[in-house]
């Protein structure tokens, strides 16, 4: 049964920090709140196990469900033994519990259950009770020949069916054999006949073996796909060793008895009819399951460091979303995202008008002060770096990069992008985004789907629900992370923080374009639908940067208020002050008291103390500011330039199973293999790294990459 005691022991974690999770989240606490908020109750927990305790939780629970629905449905039957009902009632594993219910579950019709219906049951118990036969086998099956069984052998063929599927449905079988499978079953695949791969993605799979326990998570996916597009057939397979004597062990042939050989026959029967081939999909989809975790994992860190990108603020910014027939959108925005000026230019081909082009961009650089320009890396991406880069060399403090354009299109159609441009045409809302999303990556790229941000490889095989669901997670995390500012937020931004949806998001925007700018964070109460608890949940996530309250514009909650203005006077600080100033009054008011006398004369915790010290020290200060800046350009490299041994610097664009792709400057991003990545190094998303060339392959577009200094 599902208890706190099971959670703590699998996921290695203090019972009381289990039990505090546990009691936190079904008295209606987020997860952002829990971790940042009640640390002490917690014993410290990061938000990533926080979650894992949640998923567990939610796991169990639905295990429980299914649990109490078996037991009825045994009960129901008259079958349930007290030793069948405590091994359902303490298994914890949906496998073996689906196992356990096995010979019990209502089927649909098979050849086993056609044989009952006909009474040939005590046939099979024959066979599998191997005892001696009071009788020719013959005279056995006489009173079972009928119209329905009109002879000998299609009675003892019914018995067989019955006693297969009753080797077939034994839990322990299915379990011992699941686990043998899952180590030692061979994977096949080969190229099915009339299978189109034209571009020959999945050519190292055309003749692929390999056993199931080292296959990697990104072969599984790609192997997953090819079947599904008609390319590759798949084949499992395993040698009678690991199954024939677990079988055997159960339903022991004895040599001395008139039916060993129909049970030898019924062994075979089960395994190679009924039990390998149900166990094969088991192990298809537990590799499924693994692998597309895998790659939750992956998609969910590059989702993290995408969002986490530091924006570069004080930019007036040139937007290019490129394009060949219908031109490059142009979108310049001020520092603050406001839009000051849209255009098309046709740089490239089919109408080259560079000239033109050319005079539109340095024009509207001298006019509106533009110090860089951002481009898209969609069609046409790399024409338009060539125009921009030679337009730009001969321009002092002007810099281009390229930045993702993924999910720019979906946000320009959308509703979101309607209502927050609703003059302007949908061909350069595009335009707008890309400039906006270098200026504050967050506040932008949550106004999209993350499915639409291409945040990894295969991300279209997983599982949809599951694969939203995470996304969506990590969106939360990072917005509560960072903060939001309540004066400037959207209502995107705003529905993500803890404890506000999207219906109390609007509500609160709605409320501020009515009654002007938030003084405190004491206003929000005011805002129909934000009741005490949402408002507990929410508060400390909210900024008010410009207000009554100093303390508003930090990660402190309200409920601590009292303690922060205790701290403050003890250690006769400005909050105005700089830092380091700040930084030194504490220490002095450390140096007079333990962190727990301090913490116990404010009642609070000692964690709580701790985060008040930082909040004090630099108020509201955000994540983002201590990550490596994007890496701006002046000029444009080509892959002709590229020479092996040569030693460039890159930002990592994407982080997948097999290494990590390097935004080089080129056409095409390079391959870092993960056998090149140094043991402890953890890449990600917009890390800036120095790499060397090690291969180049101009017809292929392919360049392989090494670290350098290694």
């Amino acid at each position: 049964m599902s208890n706190p005691k099971y959670i703590a022991d699998s996921l290695s974690i203090p019972l009381s920090g289990v039990d505090a999770v546990v009691s936190l989240l079904d008295d209606g606490n987020t997860i952002p709140f829990i971790s940042r908020y009640r640390k002490e109750a917690t014993g410290g927990l990061d938000e990533e196990q926080i979650r894992n305790i949640s998923e567990e939780l939610t796991r169990l629970r639905a295990l429980d469900e299914r649990r109490t629905t078996i037991l009825k449905s045994i009960q129901n039957q008259g079958k349930l033994t007290p030793g069948l009902e405590k091994e359902i009632k303490f298994t914890n594993s949906r496998a073996d519990l689906e196992d356990l219910y096995q010979p019990y579950k209502p089927k649909r019709k098979t050849r086993a259950s056609s044989a009952r219906d006909k009474g040939l049951e005590p046939l099979a118990k024959l066979i599998l009770g191997q005892k001696q036969a009071p009788a020719p086998l013959e005279e056995i099956a006489g009173p079972y020949i009928n119209d329905q069984v009109p002879t000998v052998e299609d009675a003892w063929q019914g018995a067989r069916d019955i006693a297969a599927e009753t080797i077939s449905d034994h839990p322990r079988i299915r379990q011992h054999l699941r686990k043998k499978a899952l180590q030692n079953s061979l994977i096949s695949t080969a190229r099915k006949k009339g299978g189109e791969d034209q571009r020959q993605v999945y050519q190292d799979y055309y003749q692929f073996e390999i056993q199931s326990n080292r296959i990697r998570p990104h072969q599984t996916l790609a192997i997953n796909r090819a079947e599904e597009q008609g390319i590759l057939t798949v084949k499992l397979s395993l040698l009678d060793k690991f199954w024939e004597p677990l079988m055997r062990n159960q339903f022991s042939p004895d040599p001395a008895s008139p039916f060993s050989a129909e049970l030898k026959l019924c062994i075979a029967d089960a395994a190679s009819r009924l039990l390998l081939p149900a166990i094969f999909r088991d192990v298809r989809r537990t590799l499924t399951e693994k692998a597309e975790d895998r790659a939750l994992q992956i998609f969910s860190k590059n989702l993290r460091a995408l969002l986490l990108q530091p924006p570069l603020a004080g930019y007036t910014i040139m937007g290019l979303d490129p394009g060949y027939r219908t031109g490059c959108k142009v979108a310049v925005v001020d520092p603050t995202g406001k839009v000051l000026d849209t255009g098309t230019i046709f740089p490239v081909p089919p109408r080259s008008q560079v000239e033109q082009a050319r005079n539109y961009l340095i024009k509207n650089i001298q006019k509106r002060k533009i110090s860089l320009i951002v481009i898209g890396n969609g069609t046409a991406s790399r024409e338009t770096e060539l125009f921009v880069a030679d337009v730009i060399k001969n321009l002092e403090g002007v810099n281009y990069l390229i930045t993702s354009e993924a999910g720019a299109s979906v946000y320009s159609a959308s509703k979101l992008a309607g209502r927050e441009l609703p003059d302007m045409d949908v061909t350069f809302r595009g335009a707008v985004s890309i400039a906006r999303r270098v200026q504050d990556p967050l506040a932008e790229l949550v106004k999209i789907d993350p499915q639409s941000l291409g945040v990894g490889m295969y991300q279209h095989d997983v599982n949809q629900t599951k694969l939203k669901e995470k996304l969506a997670q990590v969106v939360e995390s990072v917005v509560n992370q960072v903060g939001v500012e309540i004066n400037t937020a959207s209502p995107s931004l705003l529905s993500f923080i803890s404890g506000i949806g999207p219906g109390l998001a609007k509500r609160i925007v709605a409320y501020r374009d009515k009654s002007g700018n938030f003084m405190n964070r004491e206003n929000l109460q005011d805002i129909p639908g934000m009741g005490e608890k949402t408002y507990q949940q929410a508060a400390g996530f909210l900024r008010v940067r410009e207000g009554d309250n100093p303390l508003d514009s930090t990660a402190i909650h309200p409920e601590s208020y009292f303690a922060a203005e205790q701290v403050i006077n003890q250690a006769g600080i400005d909050l105005n002050e700089k830092p380091q100033s700040k930084q030194s009054a504490l220490v002095r008011l450390s140096e007079k008291n333990t962190a727990e006398d301090l913490a116990a004369s404010l009642k609070i915790g000692v964690p709580t103390l701790v985060d008040i010290f930082k909040q004090l020290v630099q108020p509201g200060r955000d994540p983002r500011e201590d990550l490596p800046k994007p890496f701006l350009r002046k000029d444009v490299l080509t892959e002709k330039d590229l020479v092996e041994g040569m030693e460039l610097q890159g930002t990592v664009q994407n982080v997948v199973e097999f290494g990590a792709f390097i935004d080089l400057g080129v056409k095409n991003a390079g391959l870092l293999h993960r056998s090149k990545i140094p043991a402890g190094v953890d890449l990600n998303l917009g890390d800036i790294i120095r790499v060397t060339i090690q291969q180049v392959d101009l017809e292929r577009g392919r360049i392989s990459l090494g670290w350098a200094g290694s």
